[in-house]
This record gives C-alpha cells, sequence and structure tokens, in this order.
C-alpha cells in the first residue's frame, strides 16, 4: 500500500493525526520565506527532516487552520522515501520518530497509517467538526483562571439563551449557499455548503478552576460538522448564534442573515475570536474505522 519504486528506493505515504494549541502559531499552514511568523507546518516538516527521507518531506494538510485557532486532531498526509535497502516506517515508528525530533512543546502526532500513493488529506475528508467554547460570568478577561486563558471566548454576560441558539441553529441546518457567513480572503468555486450538525450545550465547570470561581463561571459549547468550511464560516455562525444567545437577535433573523447572502451585513460581519474555536475532528469515509479510533481530548465533562 502507498509503494511507488523510485530509483531504488521506496515510497511510502501515510496520513498523520496531530494536536496543537494555536496561540503561538501564525496559524496551521507553513510559512515560507524571511518572515518572522510560522506555523504548524514549519515545526512538522523540520522534525521529518530528521526521517533522512531522500526527497524532502512536504505536509499536505487537510484543513487549515486561522493564528490562534487550536485542533484537536488535524491531519496531513505525507510521503517519505527512505534510501535503497530499507523497508518503509511502521507508521507507529514514524509518529514516534516525529514526537522525537518536534521543537515546540504545543505540537503532537497523535497517530499515523499507512494509505494509498493516490490518497489526498484535503480531498479524501468526508466529515470536519469544530467546537467553539464560551463561557459566561467573566465580567473582565482578568477575571478567567489562567489555565483556561486563550482556550475559549469571554462574553461580558451572566448567561446564554441556549434555547434561541438552538432555535436558531436550526436554519442552518442542511444544503445552502453560506455567502453570508464567508469571510474574504480564500476564494472557492461556490459558496454552497452542507451543515450536516449543530449543536449549542451548556457544560458542567471547568476541571481548572477553583470550586470558588465554578460558581460564577458558566461554560458553553458549540459544535459545527460539516465535510468543509468556507473561510471563517464557523466564527461568523458562531458570533451570530451568541448574538442571539445575548438577546441581540431573535432565532429568526439568522434565516434572513442566511438568505441574504450578504456578508458585510450588520449582524453576520462579526467574527469570533479565534482563541475559542478548535478542530475536533477530521474523518475518512475511505478508511473505514481507522479515522474513529482516536479518542478525542476533552475538557472536563462539558462537551
Amino acid at each position: 500500500m502507498g509503494l511507488v519504486q523510485a530509483a531504488g528506493s521506496v515510497r511510502a505515504r501515510y496520513l498523520v493525526y496531530f494536536q496543537y494549541v494555536g496561540t503561538d502559531f501564525n496559524g496551521v499552514a507553513a510559512v515560507r520565506g524571511t518572515q518572522r511568523a510560522i506555523g504548524v507546518q514549519n515545526y512538522l516538516e523540520e522534525a521529518a527532516e530528521r526521517l533522512n527521507s531522500v526527497v524532502p518531506v512536504r505536509f499536505t494538510i487537510s484543513s487549515r487552520t486561522d493564528a490562534g485557532v487550536h485542533a484537536l486532531s488535524n491531519a496531513a498526509h505525507l510521503d517519505v522515501q527512505r534510501r535503497s535497502g530499507r523497508p518503509p516506517f511502521p507508521p507507529e515508528v514514524l509518529a514516534e520518530a516525529l514526537n522525537t525530533h518536534l521543537r515546540h512543546p504545543a505540537i503532537r502526532v497523535l497517530r499515523a497509517f499507512r494509505v494509498p500513493s493516490d490518497f489526498h488529506a484535503r480531498h479524501a475528508a468526508t466529515s470536519r467538526t469544530y467546537l467553539y467554547r464560551l463561557v459566561t460570568g467573566c465580567h473582565r478577561p482578568a477575571e478567567l483562571p489562567v489555565f483556561e486563558r486563550n482556550l475559549c471566548w469571554t462574553l461580558q454576560a451572566d448567561c446564554l439563551d441556549v434555547a434561541a441558539m438552538q432555535e436558531a441553529a436550526q436554519h442552518l441546518l442542511g444544503t445552502h449557499d453560506f455567502s453570508a457567513f464567508q469571510s474574504a480572503g480564500s476564494p472557492v468555486p461556490s459558496p454552497v455548503r452542507t451543515l450536516h450538525r449543530v449543536s449549542v450545550s451548556p457544560g458542567q465547570a471547568s476541571p481548572l478552576v477553583t470550586p470558588e470561581e465554578s460558581r460564577k463561571l458558566r461554560f458553553w459549547s458549540l459544535e459545527f460538522e460539516s465535510q468543509s468550511f468556507l473561510y471563517r464560516q464557523v466564527r461568523r455562525m458562531t458570533a451570530v448564534l451568541v448574538a442571539v444567545g445575548l438577546g441581540a437577535l431573535a432565532p429568526a433573523q439568522v434565516k434572513t442573515i442566511l438568505e441574504s447572502q450578504d456578508p458585510l451585513g450588520k449582524h453576520q460581519a462579526r467574527v469570533a475570536p479565534a482563541h475559542g474555536l478548535f478542530l475536533k475532528s477530521v474523518l475518512y469515509g475511505s478508511l473505514g474505522a481507522a479515522s474513529c479510533t482516536l479518542q478525542e481530548p476533552h475538557f472536563g465533562s462539558h462537551r
């Protein structure tokens, strides 16, 4: 599987799952040239240099995330061509080697799989799920425990109308033109996407706050599942649903916003902060159970 004979050596393609805290990075994609900013991919490819591949290893990322966005489980494919006479790395050896040589503590390879030589991590994905974390009860950012900073959006409110948010979210389900929730900067052939699932749920206290703080802080989760999303679509949908939860919008207005196909409207132009967003999972139907074997990290029992 995934073997190509070339110049007496063997090339093997792998799918790797990896996670990262996005705070320190200019997104997941590699930053080329002399810029000071750096992406998660830069560190992954630097670690892959130690594999001594005949051809330089390049990661093809499944799902691009912006600066400050995190990933519980992103994915990428890569080719490793060992020197003549050396067999391909077993997947578990590859994952261990990458982790050994990763220089940034906020990145970790979760698991690797051998895949066919024509497998493509971005095009073959059948499902992507994003998680957005909110917290209420903090009237100033400094009131948020240090262990939760840069991991959720602090709303200066005591509560959210979750029922209204759930009602509003139903208008987003299904196949629509999501132009109203697309930011400029990443042109696509079509703005039509199918949102398979959206959920809004309250959560229990974070395990990273003291009992006294947990009495006033409330954590909330929004999850969105689709095969693919438009640029910043999730963060813009989140911002609109939060506006509903705070009483600034009625649930029915979300349908009006969606049907307007206008990304510059008063309410839908707002983008939720990057640091509350997590890429939760990327699934591949063609791999059967392989892409479902990871146990996703989670925050207490708030999901």
